[in-house]
């Protein structure tokens, strides 16, 4: 009988704490019935400058000397988030930036886009004449998140890329633990009206159509642990059994010294 008790205690043991594979496994295919999954691809909605955003702006013109009074360079390398730290164009808490020349310039809310349209309309009607060729560039100063939770290497990630997966921004951190949940990742996200909070099942091949799977800028990520990280039994069978058979050993132990 104790023999019988014990096979199932660590039966139990084993299937109670062991991780499974399938929440291990990002983007599955969980329809039985359909053999290949077609994912229609997400519209990701253009990104709208936020405060405390760093916009990278270039303009260029046939007329160089002009366009140096317009040029606020200071660092000399503007490829490092450094960089881009001191020669970029910070919005303050009141939604501008300020440009040798034209001033504050009010972007808060606006697509990269159109303050690109903003600021060529003010050269042109301002300082330069359409023959002129101005050419301007707006970028963010590097696609900037933070994430943390059951994450390899937790803390803020600055990638320079315009467009950002869940995936990937998950990937630049080093992966999610196995301990992680996967099934439920927590994304907080600001917005003009305020801030909400979302959640991504990513063992769901589905998760590609979600309108969170493309992150934001300023994105604030979370990962969840499992229930089995806080039982503390192991995460995989071997662990467990370890575990198990530890504990075993010790109440025996225990038991024979109190025979003695």
């Amino acid at each position: 009988m104790n023999r019988l008790l014990l096979v199932v205690l660590i039966f139990a043991g084993l299937v109670t704490s062991c991780v499974p594979n399938k929440d291990l496994i990002y983007l599955q295919n969980k329809n039985a019935d359909a053999k290949e999954s077609v994912i229609m691809p997400v519209v990701a909605k253009p990104y709208r400058v936020q405060t405390n955003d760093v916009l990278s702006i270039n303009i260029k013109a046939l007329d160089a000397k002009l366009v140096e009074i317009f040029s606020k360079k200071t660092s000399g390398d503007s490829n490092t988030a450094e960089g881009l730290y001191f020669d970029g164009f910070t919005v303050d808490d009141h939604g501008n930036i300020r440009i040798p020349v034209l001033g504050e310039v009010n972007v808060i809310g606006y697509t990269l886009d159109e303050i690109r349209i903003k600021i060529e309309k003010q050269l042109l009607d301002d300082y330069f004449k359409k023959e002129a060729n101005v050419f301007v560039s707006v970028k963010l100063g590097g696609f900037r998140y933070t994430i943390n939770g059951e994450i390899a290497s937790p803390g803020t990630q600055i990638l320079f890329q315009e467009k950002v997966s869940i995936m990937e921004a998950i990937a630049n951190a080093g992966d999610i633990t196995v301990t992680g949940n996967r099934k439920d990742v927590t994304i907080i996200r600001q917005y003009p009206h305020g801030t909400e909070i979302h959640s991504i099942d990513l063992t769901d091949v589905k998760a590609m159509q979600s309108p969170y799977f493309y992150i934001q800028p300023n994105d604030y990520i979370y990962v969840k642990p499992l229930k089995q990280k806080s039982w503390g039994t192991g995460t995989t069978g071997v662990q467990t059994l370890a575990t198990i058979f530890s504990a075993l050993s010790l109440i025996t132990t225990i038991v024979l010294l109190k025979n003695l």
